[in-house]
């Protein structure tokens, strides 16, 4: 019989999480989650002290690694994203943890490393059967230490990520946020993960290294091998594994396309946003971080139009207080020098922070007790960010936003408690802009329809698109299922957009989009003919969205809006938007357009 050569396995496209843009194509590296082989004996009575030694020793050179990579992170990142190592420093000199592991040591005669390999087990267990999402990072964070405090006890001083040769595509059940931290930029080319999400310390670490990454895989860990082929997509969320010839043909071309146009690109950011007939569109940026302003100004922004304040405490082991949020704050007026920046108060709740550290996490919390609503039931925590706010006023251009405000009643409290803090810091003789703006983003339909209302009480309006689709949509923008159901091209939400813009319009005051579409292209027509002048967008985003604004003009636009308000249909809208991009410049925009 002759010999049959075995057949090669068939491409497959998985669909996931895009959270750092970019695409990349390269051999795959698998970051398995084989358990380490832990030896396991029984000491004899004379060993007991020096094996307890062992285990001292293990967590202060573990210890001694993550400072050295904390400090690394905050010089390349920012104080901000090297906060994510608090925890693992903490836990690993927390005596609840080590108390058990001298236990074992000393009653049972167990050698270090199975002590230590029981006692965070038994951690890991213990956040994983909670359940959530939080807590499940936490877990995993606890797995990183382990695998730190074992490799100094049994010899193994450099990780595998350590010592590539070459260019890879990491690709892994999860990563650990130091194992992120700690990739050479040069080896790495991209990330695919089976879980993850958009907030996860991964993927925050993951943008701000700029490394194209997918999170939330369905299963990639089982359909790859070490050496195989693969394409990261992090612009769609899109992982091909062994891509046949047309399909890397497709994706290298793709690649050059971008590399070719980010070129082009650069020259267009010192220019100034302005239509060909002479309307200028203000250009802001959404950051998360104080040092993220340089990447704004680099790329021809105007000003911050979002900063997502929440990432000091998620990014951080306690709670920062108000000096330590003041000084951030600060730091922001002060990098941006003069410009404007409009900061947002706490959206904590959900996925988020407030579940770790709720008694009882909450069942559904994406329509539970987050943002606005979370600051006015725990006030303290709203009025010592209030204060810091108001204190890094003093040093430049700011204004206040509210999120995810619902009510007409959660404005009026949430500006109330404002008054009394600008009260306390009169009394105590402390600066802060007694002019200060106060706004909301419109990211709910109840919002949206009572924009009027809100208009009456309000400086401005930001419309949040991100939430106001998933809430209007009832879509999950998190869960890759049902992925293709989040769209801004709905013409539901399209039409609540108009609304508050109308809304605003009639009561002069200003309104901006700061929702993930004012940095896609294929919108920007459409939002200026529907009359936003405002947008506020990823900085990496703007010379792309300042091309398109500079070749086109307002009729042009608002010709393109009354069209697209007549359809009853997303595949009618993103059919008619993507025909009117190419036609301004198909060469430049033509490949660039997701069909």
């Amino acid at each position: 019989m002759p010999h049959q050569q075995p057949q090669p396995k068939p491409m497959q496209m998985l669909k996931g999480i895009p959270v750092s843009p970019g695409i990349v194509i390269g051999r795959v590296f698998m970051l398995g989650e084989a358990e380490t082989h832990v030896p396991r004996r029984e000491l004899e009575a004379v060993e007991v002290d020096l094996e307890l030694q062992r285990l001292d020793e293990a967590f202060r050179a573990a210890m001694a690694d993550l400072v050295v990579l904390r400090d690394r992170t905050e010089q390349q990142l920012g104080r901000e994203a090297a906060k994510i190592f608090g925890f693992h420093l903490g836990l690993a000199q927390d005596p609840a943890l080590l108390g058990p592991m001298r236990d074992r040591i000393r009653r049972d005669r167990a050698n270090a490393e199975s002590a230590v390999a029981d006692g965070f087990k038994l951690v890991t267990e213990q956040f994983k059967s909670i359940g959530n999402e939080v807590f499940r990072q936490k877990a995993n964070d606890v797995l990183d230490l382990e695998r730190r405090v074992l490799g100094k006890l049994m010899g193994e001083e450099e990780s595998r990520l350590s010592a590539l040769s070459e260019p890879v595509i990491i690709v892994a059940h999860e990563l650990t946020p130091s194992q992120t931290a700690g990739m050479d930029r040069k080896r790495i080319l991209g990330i695919a993960t089976d879980l993850g999400g958009r907030t996860s310390h991964t993927s925050i670490v993951a943008r701000a290294i700029e490394i194209p990454c997918v999170v939330g895989c369905q299963r990639v860990m089982e359909r790859v091998e070490d050496g195989d082929l693969v394409v990261v997509d992090g612009d769609t969320g899109v992982v091909v594994v062994r891509p046949d010839e047309r399909t890397l043909a497709e994706y290298r071309l793709q690649q050059d396309r971008f590399s070719s146009y980010r070129r082009a690109l650069r020259e267009t950011a010192p220019l100034e946003a302005c239509t060909k007939d002479g309307v200028r569109i203000s250009l802001l940026g959404n950051i998360e971080f104080p040092h993220e302003v340089e990447s704004v100004l680099a790329n021809g922004g105007d000003g911050v139009g979002l900063y997502r304040t929440e990432f000091l405490y998620l990014t951080n082991d306690h709670e920062p207080g108000e000096q330590e949020q003041f000084e951030a704050y600060r730091r922001t007026l002060e990098l941006l020098a003069g410009r404007p920046c409009t900061i947002r108060t706490l959206d904590l709740g959900a996925d988020k922070y407030t579940q770790q550290r709720a008694h009882e996490p909450e069942r559904n919390p994406f329509l539970g007790l987050r943002s606005i609503r979370y600051c006015l039931h725990h006030r303290e925590l709203f009025k010592t960010q209030l204060r810091a706010i108001l204190r890094a006023s003093a040093f430049g251009p700011m204004k206040v936003m509210f999120p995810l405000v619902s009510t007409i009643m959660e404005l009026r409290q949430a500006k109330m408690i404002l008054n009394d803090v600008c009260e306390e810091l009169d009394e105590e003789g402390i600066a802060f802009d007694r002019g200060i703006q106060t706004g909301i983003m419109i990211e709910v339909p109840s919002a949206a329809l009572l924009s009027r209302a809100f208009a009456d009480e309000c400086a401005f309006f930001s419309i949040g698109t991100n939430d106001l689709i998933q809430y209007t949509l009832a879509v999950d923008r998190g869960n890759e299922r049902v992925a293709h159901l989040y769209t801004g091209a709905s013409p539901a939400v399209l039409y609540l957009v108009k609304q508050v813009i109308r809304s605003g319009r009639r009561a002069g005051i200003d309104v901006s989009l700061c929702g993930e579409i004012a940095g896609e292209a294929i919108y920007t027509m459409l939002l200026i003919g529907l009359g936003l002048r405002t947008l506020s967008l990823v900085p990496s985003q703007m010379p792309l969205i300042k091309r398109v604004i500079r070749s086109v003009d307002i009729p042009h636009c608002e010709q393109l809006a009354r069209r697209v308000g007549s359809f009853d249909s997303e595949r009618q809208v993103l059919n008619t938007l993507r025909d009117e991009l190419r036609k301004i410049d198909p060469d430049s925009f033509g490949g660039w357009i997701a069909e």
